[in-house]
């Protein structure tokens, strides 16, 4: 039992990181050439980031994008901890491992993506607030995944 617990707070901390990883290039995107932060967005009001004068049709699809370039940056980083500090390597080789953690990540990553995609463009959801669940239907899919299908436990 403590064992699992163990498992799942290094888990965790490692999921804190790279979220910090995806976060951090996703906003430096939606400052940037993928703009994507509309005026009442907490990350405006509160940080003083620049807004994107576009519709949220265009902003959902610059989310979608700013979203998906962070997810593979975070992704490297995440499977080398994940690998190192809390799952036990030798399921599969390391190429075959990490296609699959990816492929789990893309997976978990598309729905969440989408989810919040939708939530942005028909429901004209704050961008910030999309992020986080995107990050929270993210954390729990791939922990799944990958605990009972990539790693041995």
């Amino acid at each position: 039992m403590f064992k699992a617990f163990w498992q799942l707070a290094k888990y965790g901390v490692i999921g804190v990181l790279a979220t910090i990883v995806q976060t951090g290039v996703f906003y430096a995107l939606a400052c940037s050439c993928l703009g994507c932060l509309a005026p009442d967005d907490v990350a405006v009001r509160q940080l003083g980031f620049p807004v994107a004068d576009v519709s949220d049709a265009v902003r959902a699809w610059r989310f979608a994008w700013a979203t998906s370039i962070g997810f593979v940056v975070a992704n490297v980083f995440c499977w080398l901890m994940n690998r190192r500090f809390v799952f036990t390597p030798g399921k599969f080789g390391p190429l075959a491992e990490f296609l699959l953690f990816f492929s789990a990540a893309a997976f978990a990553t598309f729905l969440a993506i989408t989810l919040s995609s939708a939530l942005i463009g028909y429901l004209g959801l704050m961008t910030t607030l999309a992020v986080f669940i995107e990050v929270g239907v993210s954390f729990v899919v791939n922990f799944f995944i990958r605990k009972y299908f990539i790693f041995r436990g």
